[in-house]
This record gives C-alpha cells, sequence and structure tokens, in this order.
C-alpha cells in the first residue's frame, strides 16, 4: 500500500520537475526535498546507465573494426594472389600440359606395363611349382580280406595254420603332393624378343602422343597471340573511330560540317562495338580452353610471352625434308614399330608350330596309409605314409600347325594378312607424307609472298592515312574517306599479321612431320626481320 500510495507522488514529481525545466519556475505543489530527491536519483541512474552504453558501444565498435579490417586484409591478400597472372613462355605451356594430360598419363601407365613385361621375360624359364593337400572320403566302405598264419614257423618257413580275416578300411584318406614342371621350345626365344619389340613400339606411341601435345600447344599459343594482336588492332581502330566521331561533333557544333556527317561518325562507332565483343568473347573461350589443357583453372589469369616482331623466311629443300620424314615422322615410326613387332609374333608362331618341345618335371607326392584312419592314428611315425613321385622328360610336337586348314595354319595365315595390310598403310603414309610436306611447303612460299605484299600494303596505307587525316583536318576530305583510309590501314595489319602467325604455325607441322625438334625451324624463323 505505501508503494502505491508513493507512485502518483513519482509521478508528480516527474511532472513537477518538466514543468521546472519548461517554464523556469523553483515552486512546485510538492516540497523542494522531494523533488530534489527524486532529481539526484534520476541524475545517478542516467550516469551508471550512459557510463556503461559508453562502455558497451566501445568495445563493440573496436571488435566490429578488427573483424573488417581483418576481413579485408584476408580479400585484399586473397584477391592479390589470385589476380596475379601467371607468365608462360611457349616451353612451359607445354611442359604443363604434357603434365596435366589425363589422356598421356592413361598412355604412360600403359608404357609401364609393357616395359614391366619385356624386364621379366627371363620368367619364362622358372619352372611352375605347386603344393597341393587333399582330405577325401569313399563313399562306401571297403572290405579287405586275407589270412593270417598261427604259430611259429618251422626251418623251412612254415606255418602250422592260417586264420582268414576281414577289415573295414577307414573311408578318410589324405593325400599331400609337390610338383614343379617347365617347358622348353625354340619359340620362347622369339617370344621374349616380340615382348621387347613391343615395349619399343609403346615407348614410340607414347612418344607420338607428347609430340602431338606440343604440336597442339605451341600452335594455341601462336593463336592466342594471333587474337591478341587483332585485339590490340581493333582496339585502335576503334579509337581512331572515336577520334574521328569526336572531331565529325566538333566541326558539327561549329558548323563547319553537316548533321549527316555527325550522324555517319556515331554510326560507325555504335557498328565496331559488337565486333570487338566478339572477339573479346573469342579470345577468353580459347584461353580458357588453353587454361584447362594446362591443367589450370578455366579462369585462371596468364600472360604470354610475346614473339620476336620480326619473322624471317626460311628456304626450304622438299626433297631434303620428304627424305627425314620418311624416317622421322611419328606416324612412320610408329606403324614401322607395330609391323616389326608383328613380324617377330609371326615368326614365332612358324617356330612353335614346327619345332618339338620339351617338358622336365618333377614330383613328390605322399598319402596317409589308407588301412589307418587320420583322424584317430598318429599322422608322425614313418609308417603312416606311403610315398611316391618321380622325374620326367617329355620330347613332343604339335602336327595342326602344319596342315594351313587347322585353326593354327588359319591363325597363321590371319596373321601374314595384317603384316601385308600394315605394310600397304605404311606406303600410302608415305605418300600422304610427301604430299603433305610438299602442300605445306607451297603454302609457306605463298604466306612468305603473300607476307611480303602485305608488308608494302602496311607502309603505302600508313602514308595514305596520314595524308587523309591531315586533309580532313584541313576540311579537303569528307568524313567518309579518313574513315576508308583507317580500315583500309587496319586490315593490312590484320592481314600482315595473320600471315606471319599462319607462317609459325605451318613450320610447326612442318617440324612435326620431319621429327626434328620444335623450335628447329620456327625459332630460327622467329629470330630477325623478313627476308
Amino acid at each position: 500500500m505505501a508503494n502505491s500510495r508513493n507512485q502518483p507522488r513519482v509521478l508528480r514529481a516527474y511532472v513537477n520537475n518538466w514543468r521546472i525545466r519548461e517554464t523556469g519556475d523553483c515552486h512546485g505543489s510538492e516540497g523542494s526535498a522531494e523533488r530534489s530527491f527524486i532529481m539526484m536519483h534520476q541524475v545517478q541512474t542516467v550516469r551508471k546507465g550512459g557510463m556503461f552504453i559508453v562502455r558497451f558501444s566501445l568495445l563493440a565498435a573496436l571488435f566490429f573494426c578488427s573483424v573488417i579490417f581483418a576481413a579485408a586484409q584476408t580479400q585484399s591478400g586473397g584477391d592479390a594472389g589470385a589476380g596475379t597472372p601467371q607468365r608462360l613462355s611457349p616451353q612451359m605451356a607445354v611442359d604443363m600440359a604434357i603434365k596435366n594430360n589425363l589422356d598421356l598419363e592413361m598412355a604412360r601407365i600403359g608404357m609401364d606395363i609393357k616395359k614391366r613385361k619385356a624386364d621379366y621375360t627371363w620368367n619364362q624359364f622358372l619352372p611352375t611349382v605347386g603344393v597341393s593337400g587333399t582330405l577325401s572320403r569313399d563313399n562306401w566302405a571297403t572290405n579287405t580280406t586275407g589270412v593270417q598264419p598261427v604259430g611259429t614257423p618251422d626251418l623251412q618257413g612254415a606255418y602250422d595254420s592260417v586264420v582268414p580275416y576281414s577289415v573295414y578300411l577307414p573311408q578318410w584318406h589324405v593325400t599331400g603332393a609337390f610338383s614343379a614342371t617347365l617347358s622348353l621350345s625354340v619359340a620362347l626365344f622369339e617370344g621374349i624378343r616380340s615382348l621387347k619389340l613391343d615395349y619399343q613400339a609403346g615407348t614410340i606411341s607414347y612418344d607420338k602422343a607428347t609430340l602431338q601435345i606440343e604440336q597442339n600447344i605451341r600452335k594455341m599459343y601462336n593463336n592466342i597471340l594471333l587474337l591478341e594482336a587483332n585485339a590490340v588492332l581493333l582496339q585502335e581502330m576503334f579509337n581512331n573511330t572515336q577520334r574521328q566521331a569526336d572531331m565529325a561533333d566538333a566541326n558539327y557544333k561549329a558548323g563547319l560540317a553537316p548533321r549527316l556527317t555527325w550522324l555517319q561518325a556515331q554510326v560507325a562507332v555504335e557498328n565496331m562495338k559488337p565486333s570487338i565483343n566478339d572477339l573479346d568473347n573469342s579470345l577468353r573461350s580459347l584461353k580458357g580452353n588453353f587454361a584447362l589443357l594446362l591443367g589450370l583453372s578455366y579462369d585462371a589469369p596468364f600472360e604470354l610471352e610475346p614473339l620476336a616482331s620480326g619473322i624471317s623466311y626460311i628456304p626450304q629443300d622438299v626433297a631434303d625434308l620428304i627424305a627425314k620424314a620418311a624416317s622421322g615422322k611419328p606416324d612412320i615410326k610408329e606403324l614401322q614399330a607395330n609391323i616389326m613387332t608383328l613380324q617377330s609374333q609371326r615368326k614365332a608362331l612358324n617356330i612353335q608350330s614346327f619345332t618339338p618341345y620339351i617338358a622336365l618335371g618333377w614330383s613328390l607326392s605322399s598319402m596317409f596309409n589308407p588301412q589307418l584312419d587320420p583322424f584317430k592314428d598318429t599322422w608322425f611315425s614313418g609308417d603312416s605314409w606311403n610315398r611316391g613321385g618321380n622325374f620326367y622328360v617329355t620330347v613332343g610336337m604339335n602336327f595342326n600347325g602344319l596342315f594351313p586348314f587347322t585353326k593354327e595354319g588359319q591363325q597363321r595365315k590371319d596373321m601374314d594378312a595384317n603384316i601385308q595390310i600394315q605394310n600397304i598403310q605404311l606406303a600410302q603414309m608415305i605418300r600422304d607424307t610427301e604430299l603433305e610436306i610438299f602442300t605445306t611447303v607451297n603454302s609457306l612460299e605463298k604466306i612468305r609472298t603473300t607476307a611480303e605484299a602485305s608488308q608494302a600494303a602496311v607502309d603505302l596505307a600508313s602514308q595514305s592515312y596520314k595524308l587523309t587525316e591531315e586533309a580532313y583536318k584541313a576540311g579537303l576530305q569528307d568524313f567518309l574517306t579518313v574513315q576508308n583510309s583507317s580500315v583500309a590501314l587496319e586490315q593490312a595489319k590484320l592481314q600482315l599479321q595473320t600471315q606471319q602467325f599462319n607462317y609459325l604455325n605451318g613450320l610447326i607441322d612442318l617440324e612435326y612431320s620431319t621429327g626434328v625438334p620444335f623450335g628447329t625451324l620456327s625459332s630460327a624463323a622467329n629470330n630477325g626481320g623478313t627476308k
């Protein structure tokens, strides 16, 4: 009740306090002592609560600042690490692609299998060793009968009498055996040679796959550089068009050019934007595929080291290149190795069909005494086991291989046909290689003459553009003439760069066809200017 009586008084104190603040009147309806007590209580409460709020706010601000700073540092560090492009040279790109190619990894495992077979070919001269143990039970009990002499034999060994007996033998029997066999024939030696040739063929196939990857990576490397150069030229062309549009806008505003010229300049600028976007998209797609081939993520940033500015055109001798390709092209070497392997396998089959074989064997067997029960009698007595075994030498020959209509005879004919097919393919591949080299050399010569003409066109187009732009500034030429001159210059530069990169890619194909190391021709061509 006391608290309930005090509540209106406290409320009136708050109201009076508010009135005092608003009106400045010091004389309320209640006593000044009560008002002073309530005001002091309010001030102390506000001070305590205010200090707590201030301290809590400072701590919270410090905590959130530290969290935000740490997150910013982490993000900036991560962005710096992820945004730093990796600089790649052609050889670095090739090494990364070979290391991370999954198809090549499978080929490497297959080559290891063939190498292991070739290294352990001597195991064909190891005997086949086996140990066996048998526990058997007769379906029916066996009854054995006989006579047992009685008494002591006389001097002649005769007994006084004999007693017949009948015994049921145990149904359980235990037998152990050890054997070693070895089959020898002259065909084994040719089989060892076949395994070694198969491993050599696998090595050549692996080297061929590696060279094909290097060929594709080097050509893709050049294509990316070509697209980047095209992007730079297109951007320069866009900048020139924008600059001409700005000039047209200034002339139009000054009354020196009609509105049609201003509209034509703006249309030219807008027409170039889709081309730039398309080229950028193609470049991003090509770089993404290139990064995946190198084992990187599709969006990994990287930079390619630029090639030399000038291209040195090297004269090629077609006859010399064809002679090198006949013995050095990876495809031809792979097919030749496969033919040698088939010929060795065919020879081994002939030797096996027309020569005898020798089989050596040695066996040792031991059977628990059938009159004893293996579950009741002891196993470790000398009389508990019946021992046996032998050594044998067998000489034999399979006559089925002598007749052509048998399975063995047809197998030989099939192998002969496969060898003949492989030889025809080899001859056809050599012809195709000759045609490929002849076509490639002619293409390189055409690129050389086209590049020389493109270089002259670039020089003339550059002079024409400068003169046209000066005339446009002087008001002697219209905007379309300047734009056409700029387009002609950029097209000439693009044509020259395209021919140069096509020449380098043609040299890379020529290096693969002739079997010379990559860089033998392309590096020499990339060392100087045009000859």
